[in-house]
């Protein structure tokens, strides 16, 4: 037993108690604190103590434990040098700090996804809080060097100003993300669940996440695009969420008339077309301010050319403006026109312009649909054609009719 009254076999020996008795507090404290804390919470009606739990917060503050029993029973050990004294102390404390700062990450973890749980996900503030981890995680690093050093973390904060110029070029995407989200979040131009488009880009779909550095949006085919942050402020991009919150979308479509069937429509076309419950009011209004025009006119009314006459596609439009009105899925308190576009060489544009009553995409495209379907399907009603360029089928249609009026013309050959 001589051996044990040696100074190195002491201070083996109380070394070996200080590593034993760190070990088992570290697992009392993660068996009863951490495993008891997350067995109280899983009973509680609150969330964020799950939540916290769940970003492993408590999970780092336990292992402060051993770190601390190190750094404090370290005292006690007889035979230590002073030399292993201050080295034992200083890598204890750098653990110390350095799971102290992972639990405030964690912590800051946990408050953004609180906030994103209670605010439905709309206005994020992940931008800041990963700010906050980074300015954290540089403090924690020159503090933690400094202690390994024994030197005061001002000797290493005061050589950081020398390396600006670097530090500046490699913490620049942090910084220009930083300024960006201040600006989109502060003037509410972006939030998470907006549909947006940026051209630049290539995306367009629902933004799913803001972070420092990174904007990301889920595009209709699934895709996912990835935009750095600073590009939403130095690019034009399209925020929809107006769209939604104005509980309408807009219709802005145009059916191209063939300007060979425009014509003016007589009695009798009026009194069969007076027969629609959307045209009636309509042609009788119409009808009797025309014939009060033509009468004034008095003598020189009875030219054609000096006459007012209803034509097929202004009482076309007219059925289109009432149609719209009398549409359950359009909405009556916002623009509604139907008009008559400058002319082309693909005919006569007739823009129907309106709002539906949903933003919702698969029944917005049904409405706009059943629509023109109808409208397409009612020309002939009024005489109208549709516009279309011809196909081939077309022109060997026409073709083989010029040859058969030929071969009818000159007879039969002897």
């Amino acid at each position: 037993m001589q051996w044990l009254m040696q100074p190195q076999a002491q201070m083996i020996s109380g070394l070996s108690a200080l590593i034993l008795l760190a070990w088992l507090a570290a697992t009392l404290t993660r068996r009863l604190l951490v495993r008891g804390f997350r067995a109280m919470a899983a009973r509680t009606a609150w969330t964020w103590d799950d939540i916290w739990v769940e970003h492993g917060a408590l999970r780092y503050l336990s292992r402060l434990v051993p770190t601390l029993v190190i750094q404090f029973g370290i005292g006690f050990v007889a035979g230590v040098p002073d030399e292993l004294d201050t080295l034992i102390r200083s890598i204890a404390l750098a653990g110390t700090i350095l799971f102290l700062i992972l639990a405030i990450g964690a912590t800051l973890d946990s408050l953004e996804e609180i906030y994103r749980r209670g605010s439905n996900g709309t206005r994020s503030i992940k931008t800041y809080i990963q700010f906050l981890k980074i300015a954290v995680y540089i403090i924690g690093a020159v503090v933690i060097i400094s202690t390994l050093i024994n030197r005061s973390p001002l000797i290493l904060l005061s050589g950081l100003g020398a390396l600006s110029a670097i530090l500046l070029l490699v913490f620049k995407d942090t910084i220009l993300g930083l300024v960006a989200g201040m600006q989109l979040t502060s003037n509410d131009m972006l939030r998470v669940g907006d549909w947006i488009e940026v051209p630049g880009a290539a995306a367009d779909g629902d933004v799913i996440d803001i972070a420092l550095h990174t904007v990301k949006v889920q595009n209709w085919d699934k895709t996912i695009t990835t935009i750095p942050t600073w590009k939403l402020i130095a690019d034009p991009f399209k925020n929809w969420r107006g769209m939604s919150e104005a509980g309408g979308r807009r219709i802005k479509r145009s059916l191209l008339i063939d300007a060979g069937s425009v014509h003016f429509i007589g009695e009798e076309d009026i009194s069969r077309m007076a027969e629609s419950t959307v045209l009636r009011d309509y042609l009788n209004s119409k009808s009797s301010e025309v014939s009060s025009w033509n009468s004034e006119l008095g003598d020189a009314g009875r030219f054609p050319l000096n006459q007012r006459r209803l034509t097929n596609l202004g009482t076309l439009r007219a059925y289109a403006l009432s149609f719209l009105k009398t549409h359950p899925g359009i909405h009556q308190d916002m623009t509604l026109i139907v008009r008559q576009l400058a002319a082309s060489g693909e005919g006569i544009p007739l823009e129907l312009y309106c709002f539906t009553k949903t933003t919702a995409w698969s029944d917005y495209e049904g409405i706009v649909s059943d629509i023109f379907d109808h409208m397409i399907a009612i020309l002939p009603e009024f005489g109208l054609r549709l516009y279309q360029k011809p196909a081939g089928s077309d022109l060997r249609e026409a073709i083989e009719a010029v040859g058969t009026r030929e071969a009818a013309a000159e007879g039969p050959r002897l």
